[in-house]
């Protein structure tokens, strides 16, 4: 099964829970008060978020006469991918990592550590850059925030679900007693469903970035070579002052060690590296 069809599938997996719950509640009114509240929440956030997430991150903008060769490789590989030029901005953290940001691509930000910039060889340091411009030509940001919508949604209507069947309860005969322990055990599932089903599409979408910056940049192994460094970096120092609901958003994930298995944002690394070999010797 291919990336983007696996993004799809999730998608719909969880606009199907929502109408799961929307169902649970017994009404369409309650559904599309809480669809607006979260699509009014979230679209704030799509239009904002690059400002928010490079602030929290003390972002600032780098310029070419700092580091000219960043800016080489950034217009080329954008020029390469068909997008306009993203801006560079550099996070002043020994840490290496980078990610993309922007609601598309005429406003785009690629950020990057003072660590990564030390720590890789240029043509790592490509392969890096190729893989967020992969996020910004294959516009992440808007599937992840797609992917937010719908999770807040699922979140804010299990809540109501959640209050309804604990007031609710104790009221009437057995049978409905019964409802209301299901309504509860649903209300506390979606949540953790939703929230399996949004590490999914990020991980997904890390794939399919990989894959797309190994074209981009033609040196699929230059890529694995990087990742494997900041994967091993990672570990020993962690990403200071940040916070993990924006782990998704970097090239690995910078709060290494909370989180693995289904509850990650990204893929295995060594899994990540395996594919990304594979394509060089198939190269």
């Amino acid at each position: 099964m291919t990336s983007q069809l696996k993004t799809f599938l999730l998608l719909a997996l969880l606009s199907g829970l929502i109408l799961f719950l929307g169902q649970a509640l017994g009404g369409t009114a309650g559904l599309m008060v809480a669809l607006g509240f979260a699509l009014l929440m979230n679209v704030g956030g799509y239009w904002y978020s690059d400002t928010i997430v490079l602030r929290l991150y003390k972002a600032r903008p780098l310029s070419a006469s700092e580091a000219p060769l960043l800016h080489r490789m950034v217009e080329e590989l954008a020029a390469r991918a068909g997008i306009p030029k993203p801006r560079l901005c550099l996070i002043p953290s020994e840490a290496p990592n980078a990610f993309a940001t922007g609601r598309n691509p005429e406003h785009a930000v690629v950020a990057v550590t003072q660590g990564i910039v030390r720590l890789l060889q240029p043509e790592e340091l490509r392969g890096v850059l190729s893989h967020e411009i992969s996020h910004i030509a294959h516009r992440d940001i808007l599937i992840q925030t797609v992917a937010g919508v719908l999770a807040s949604v699922v979140m804010f209507l299990a809540n109501i679900l959640q209050w309804g069947a604990l007031f609710g309860a104790g009221r009437s005969g057995d049978g409905e007693n019964r409802s209301g322990a299901a309504a509860l055990l649903l209300a506390l599932v979606a949540p953790l469903a939703a929230a399996l089903i949004q590490f999914a599409i990020s991980r997904s979408r890390e794939y399919l970035a990989d894959a797309g910056g190994a074209r981009l940049s033609g040196r699929p192994e230059a890529l694995a070579s990087a990742l494997r460094k900041l994967a091993d970096y990672s570990r020993r120092i962690p990403l200071g002052g940040g916070n993990q609901a924006t782990a998704h958003m970097f090239i690995v994930n910078p709060f290494s060690g909370r989180l693995s298995g289904l509850f990650s944002t990204h893929p295995p690394v060594e899994e990540r590296v395996r594919r990304l070999l594979s394509m060089s010797r198939a190269g």
